[in-house]
């Protein structure tokens, strides 16, 4: 690894919008993919606006989740950043793609604290 951590940006579309607006649900699904792919969870807070949409993190050892959604428009934007190796980025972005039922998707990379420009 050539760098501190690994951000990706996930673009969700077209997902239910029940979904989007179930603060429980979304913490649960961001708790269990960031445990499934071994991150360890220290704290993580969800909020739910009134009359959609949930802003939320989850704050790992490795770094944390975050989400937003737009329930209205079927969308929800999802950071995930970890550090180190020890945790796959990527299979936690996948499995929350899944989770939230998104019909279209983006996962964009963006290598974080690049060891050349420290």
């Amino acid at each position: 690894m050539n760098t501190l951590g690994n951000h990706l940006l996930v673009e969700l579309y077209d997902c239910p919008q029940d979904r989007l607006n179930d603060a429980p649900f979304l913490e649960r699904t961001l708790e269990d993919s960031a445990r499934d792919a071994g991150a360890t969870i220290v704290i993580s807070s969800f909020y739910p606006f009134s009359p959609h949409g949930v802003s939320g993190v989850v704050v790992i050892t490795e770094s944390h989740l975050a989400i937003h959604t737009w329930p209205e428009r079927g969308y929800a934007a999802v950071d995930v950043f970890t550090c180190g190796d020890a945790v796959d980025p990527r299979s936690i972005a996948e499995a929350i793609v899944i989770a939230l039922g998104a019909k279209r998707h983006e996962i964009i990379s963006q290598p974080r604290g690049e060891f050349g420009k420290l």
